[in-house]
């Protein structure tokens, strides 16, 4: 028996509706690329696989535009996440980028420019490096590891970092008290 070649080709065909087709090909020729290069960006979009939470693409798609290649993830945390949200809640978004990118007001001005809407609620960004595995990490990052749902990364180093706060959570390195009704956490020696 012959050996068959498994490796991908790299093409395939996708039926489409003639009008989505037509819709796409006229994108395409607006951007000034072919059909195939269109659709590749489009499916490599940071807001591609967001069909779950329709007002996360457009999170994801404004934190894209203003970090760039620098944008390592997005998250939703908060009220949203735990399903808790008031009508008087925001959207909470942590915003991780590489420490390249400086974290600036200049980064919040740009959110700021045009505020988002989800669902009738302001999103609120959070802008923060990628701290290291072996540095402590704050409470807004147990939060997040916590209840907290990654909307967009590139690679696994959000997700990687945050079951390592998990862990130290779950280990009792990190633990969740309260003063006057108000939350924090602490990392215990």
């Amino acid at each position: 028996m012959a050996k068959r070649n498994t490796r991908a080709s790299g093409r395939f065909v996708l039926r489409l509706d003639p009008g989505l087709h037509a819709s796409l090909r006229r994108a395409a020729r607006e951007a000034g690329i072919s059909l195939n290069d269109y659709c590749a960006r489009k499916l490599t979009a940071p807001s591609a696989n967001l069909g779950s939470f329709p007002d996360a693409g457009a999170a994801v798609d404004k934190a894209a535009r203003i970090a760039g290649e620098r944008l390592v993830g997005v998250a939703g945390y908060g009220s949203w996440s735990r399903g808790t949200l008031l009508a008087s809640s925001d959207v909470d978004l942590l915003i991780v980028v590489d420490s390249e990118l400086a974290l600036t007001r200049q980064l919040y001005r740009l959110w700021d420019d045009a505020p988002l809407d989800w669902n009738g609620h302001t999103v609120e960004p959070h802008f923060v490096h990628l701290p290291g595995s072996d540095e402590t990490v704050g409470g807004l990052w147990a939060e997040v590891a916590l209840d907290g749902i990654v909307l967009f990364e590139s690679g696994a180093q959000l997700s990687s970092r945050l079951v390592q706060v998990r862990h130290d959570i779950a280990e009792g390195r990190m633990v969740r008290k309260t003063v006057h009704g108000q939350p924090y956490w602490t990392k215990v020696a």
